[in-house]
């Protein structure tokens, strides 16, 4: 197998490949599950090479939160089996309640923890370095402006290279561990990461999952294929696949009766709930209808899964592929013949339980093992 080089990755011929990773906190130990099956899978089709890695099938690895700190791994050409490890390391040292704070006005963890984790993975490399062997984009939300800042290692971006007459700091100089903490920074859990994004001014960052793109999927195709980011990537079923993976999802029901006498706060709090899930509901279905997708679901009774409703009554523009969880106590046993508790279901969509890592991480194993089929990555793909 020969490497690809950054530069192809990027810009060198089609088709091209991209990874999706959702945030969720320690449950980016399910989406390892998947990985490691994916890795396998890939592997053996490109010669069964000891040193296969991800990024080098993958042209761009997109991740949001806890996915960050797995893209961010694999784009340096980490294998699955170190990322795992390095999640039983975050289990223990950065969720582990000797770290643990009470009280409503400081955060729930410590973040010296994650700090040094993440120095001691990523060190001083930096977004520009050539350490990354394929495109990487990181989902991040500057809180102090209300923006979403999406930063990629793309040299041809607006804002990679210093601006002439500009103070700004270039996104290829920010440090890789710095951008990774700032899209991991979730309300309650850790405190805001401050970047120094000029040499007299400093951006407020919290979890890019504070965002539509807690699953980055939408928002890396749009990155990919428009214009102003300089990938100009093509549109086509057999020119790009877009492959995303989930760190598990809850439908929460709750009698009408319940609503009515929740306090205030309790209210806010489910209806934001509401609206994330809502969100990522809307990113599958757009994602389900503009593409050619073997692992689609439905999406409700009167939509059903799109496939037979291509966006515009034309051709697929992308072939996607979406793998996740339902923690849902039917949905295990149907899916995945696993049979589960209530509480114990319900305990798994927690995102900040360390004792949670070794059922994850089964549960990921054990849905990778069942829905990922080697003839999901069609031919065209092959490296």
């Amino acid at each position: 197998m020969v490497e690809k080089t950054l530069n192809e990755h990027l810009f060198g011929p089609g088709p091209k490949r991209i990874l999706t990773l959702d945030g969720g906190g320690i449950r980016g130990v399910l989406t390892l599950g998947y990985l490691k099956s994916m890795e396998s899978i890939l592997r053996e089709r490109a010669g069964g090479d000891p040193n296969f890695r991800l990024c080098d099938y993958f042209d761009l690895i997109a991740g949001t939160s806890t996915g960050s700190i797995i893209a961010a791994g694999l784009a340096l050409g980490f294998t699955v089996e170190k990322l795992q490890g390095i999640y039983q390391s975050l289990a223990d040292e950065v969720f582990n309640s000797h770290f643990f704070r009470w009280g409503m006005f400081i955060p729930k963890f410590s973040s010296k923890p994650l700090l040094k984790a993440l120095d001691k993975h990523f060190g001083n490399v930096t977004l520009g370095s050539d350490q990354l062997r394929t495109g990487l984009l990181v989902i991040t939300k500057r809180l102090d402006t209300g923006s979403i800042w999406p930063l990629h290692n793309n040299p041809k971006g607006k804002y990679f290279n210093p601006t002439p007459g500009h103070t700004t700091i270039p996104n290829r100089d920010y440090l890789l561990k710095e951008i990774v903490r700032a899209s991991t920074a979730a309300p309650h859990y850790f405190e805001p990461e401050k970047i120094q994004i000029a040499s007299d001014k400093y951006g407020v960052f919290v979890d890019g999952g504070i965002s539509p793109h807690n699953n980055p999927s939408l928002q890396t195709l749009l990155i990919a294929t428009t214009q102003g980011y300089g990938f100009n990537w093509s549109f086509g079923e057999d020119q790009l696949l877009l492959v995303s993976v989930g760190t598990g999802y809850q439908n929460f029901r709750i009698a009408p009766e319940e609503v009515l006498d929740m306090a205030p706060v309790e209210l806010a709090g489910r209806s934001l709930l509401s609206v994330m899930t809502d969100t990522g509901l809307l990113e599958q279905t757009m994602m389900q209808w503009m593409s050619n997708s073997p692992t689609s679901w439905k999406i409700d009774a009167e939509m059903g899964n799109l496939q037979g409703d291509i966006l515009g009554n034309g051709k697929p523009l992308i072939s996607y592929l979406r793998y996740d969880v339902s923690f849902d106590v039917k949905w295990m046993k149907d899916e995945l013949e696993m049979v589960m508790s209530e509480q114990e279901v319900n305990g798994l969509e927690k995102m900040d339980n360390p004792d949670n890592v070794e059922l994850l991480s089964q549960v990921g194993t054990k849905a990778a093992s069942i829905q990922i089929k080697p003839a999901h990555f069609l031919d065209v793909f092959n490296l």
